[in-house]
């Protein structure tokens, strides 16, 4: 028998589901005395989907658990991993060349002041998120994405006080890292370093543009078949996972299996990014304003989330996980209203 809380959940996702905006949803929350899964729409509880952005987070484990092992610094340059190749003329701002001072954290937390090769503007007076957006799927390597960076300006010098840039290029950065570091693939260490030993048996890294597994994006009303695309982004975008998978994933994250628990507060650096989001070094922060939140009834979050809707967090307050996915592109902010309404509920 479903208790009245479970019903209410469901309900919730199903109001959510409109087939104008959000045609599918899949949602687990956990807290001290529940574990929920639901979903609604076009979306079942084990639907793999594209969890897009999310994906940093499992950049950020694999970076503090080599960190644990000794193998890199935060502080450390990137210079040290990077081919010179890649690094010349990545960073140069007000005529000065920063690129030999970008370090690790820099990366991790949007500090480097690269511009971001996906939505940033490219000498066509478009971003890659419109051209793909407008029907164009293309593939891109590291390479082009790096170099698809330096033909824009960078916005502030590394590790300008008060300053932070989302960018991608910090992740694909990461990502190359790494490999170098562990010399295999950034989907080899997915692997090793996460997926096997939490025992996740729907998330990997997504690289075959024929894979037709995870649910189709959408955009608005339409399908947004960008499989190439997605192919492309690897560790700053392109891990398919389940919110069944996901819940086991955030939950791991903030209680020291994949890295020491130690690491966490370290992390919670804030700067602003994009409201009502602060990012950290690795994770962003989702703190309503108290205009937004007058009754502090809303605890704040902490976690990561993705431009197709997806997003994993954790309410250090409450002690709440919440993960899952409107699979929308154009309203990811309805995950965000999702999982407030979901964790306001579990608080009852």
């Amino acid at each position: 028998m479903k208790t009245e809380k479970e019903k209410s959940f469901q309900t919730i996702l199903d109001k959510i589901v409109d087939d104008k905006k959000v045609f599918g949803t899949s949602f687990a929350i956990k807290t001290d005395t529940l574990v929920w899964y639901g979903a609604s729409g076009n979306l079942s509880i084990d639907q793999p989907y594209f969890i897009a952005s999310t994906t940093k987070l499992f950049t950020t484990a694999i970076i503090l658990n080599l960190r644990s092992e000794s193998k890199l610094s935060l502080n450390d340059k990137i210079s040290n991993y990077i081919d010179e190749s890649i690094l010349t003329g990545l960073h140069i701002y007000k005529g000065k060349d920063y690129s030999e001072e970008l370090t690790i954290r820099h990366l991790l937390s949007h500090t480097s002041g690269l511009p971001d090769y996906f939505q940033g503007k490219g000498t066509n007076g478009k971003s890659l998120e419109n051209e793909i957006i407008e029907g164009n799927d293309q593939f891109w390597t590291f390479e082009q994405a790096i170099e698809r960076t330096k033909k824009m300006a960078p916005l502030f010098a590394p590790g300008t006080k008060g300053k932070a840039n989302y960018s991608d290029a910090n992740f694909q950065l990461l990502g190359k890292i790494i490999e170098t570091i562990t010399q295999k693939s950034y989907s080899e260490n997915c692997k090793e370093f996460i997926i096997q030993p939490l025992g996740l048996t729907k998330t990997y890294l997504y690289q075959d543009s024929s894979d037709k597994t995870p649910k189709t994006l959408y955009y608005k009303s339409n399908e947004l078949n960008i499989p190439k695309a997605m192919a492309s982004f690897g560790a700053d975008g392109g891990m398919v996972s389940t919110s069944t998978d996901m819940l086991i994933f955030i939950e791991a994250f903030f209680t020291g299996r994949l890295f020491p628990l130690t690491y966490i507060p370290e992390l919670q650096e804030w700067n602003k990014i994009f409201f009502p989001m602060r990012s950290g070094i690795g994770i962003h922060l989702f703190k309503l304003p108290w205009f937004f939140n007058p009754t502090g009834a809303v605890p704040y979050f902490i976690g990561h989330s993705g431009l197709s809707g997806a997003l994993a967090y954790y309410s250090p307050k409450e002690n709440i996980f919440v993960v899952g996915t409107v699979n929308q592109v154009a309203h990811p902010d309805i995950s965000f209203k999702t999982m407030i309404r979901l964790s306001l509920k579990a608080l009852k």
